[in-house]
């Protein structure tokens, strides 16, 4: 596939119509015995239907910038409501949802994700570290966040994200894994998962929380269930627990 502008970063399999497995893992050796990541497996119909519909697209274009156009709309799965986002047709779309279920949380915020320079959401997590009304914690992969500032500082106009960034990692505690920088070694043990909690929502799928990401083909599900975030909150906070604080511009 001609990644233009940018990756073909999907990991899912649809099944007989029925079945959709995705997530953040890809099919490696090392991501399934170094690196933490998220599986997600779904039972619907109306939610095979609109990964196959994306899955069509990759096909019949073979071009990244021109699929992900498979509208959000929300499936009722058992008790759970869900949603299958997918971009680049919706990542500015995905990150402003994102963004706004931060903004309004009232209990507890849980992230997970290997970097976390999304505007929106970078945003939304640095008011709510300042507002300090709602439990905030998360954990990011170390090595790939030095990686990210360095570029910052090199690029100016991403300047405003270092207070942002220092702000979410100064106020609330955000671990980090200090992984095996990529290039070096045939060894790849990233904190590889992608996870949001905001209240009972629930974001998990390919999509780093980046800018550049919005541009990669990538699937989020969308699950409002309380207990789907009860359970993948406490994934965090473990996963969280196994290291040192995340590191400062």
């Amino acid at each position: 596939m001609l990644g233009v502008p940018d990756l073909m970063h999907h990991k899912y399999v649809v099944r007989d119509g029925q079945d959709v497995w995705t997530g953040s893992t890809n099919w490696t050796d090392d991501s399934w015995s170094r690196e933490e990541n998220v599986i997600l497996t779904v039972h619907s119909s109306g939610v095979a239907e609109r990964f196959t519909a994306d899955f069509e697209q990759i096909w019949q274009t073979g071009v990244v910038a021109e699929t992900g156009f498979v509208d959000p709309d929300p499936v009722r799965v058992g008790e759970a409501r869900v949603r299958a986002w997918f971009s680049p047709g919706h990542g500015e779309a995905l990150a402003t949802r994102i963004a706004h279920r931060i903004a309004k949380a009232k209990m507890r915020i849980r992230l997970a994700s290997p970097v976390l320079t999304s505007g929106p959401i970078l945003g939304a997590l640095c008011e709510a570290v300042s507002d300090g009304k709602v439990d905030v914690a998360g954990v990011v992969d170390g090595t790939q966040m030095k990686g990210v500032y360095h570029q910052w500082e090199l690029n100016g106009n991403s300047e405003w994200k270092m207070p942002a960034i220092t702000r979410v990692f100064h106020g609330a505690p955000f671990t980090a894994k200090s992984s095996m920088p990529y290039g070096q070694g045939d060894v790849h043990d990233f904190m590889h998962a992608k996870v949001v909690v905001a209240d009972d929502y629930v974001f998990t799928g390919s999509y780093n929380l980046s800018h550049s990401g919005e541009e990669n083909a990538e699937n989020v599900v969308e699950i409002q269930d309380e207990g789907i975030a009860r359970q993948l909150a406490a994934f965090v906070d473990d996963v969280r627990a196994r290291y040192e604080a995340a590191p400062i511009p």
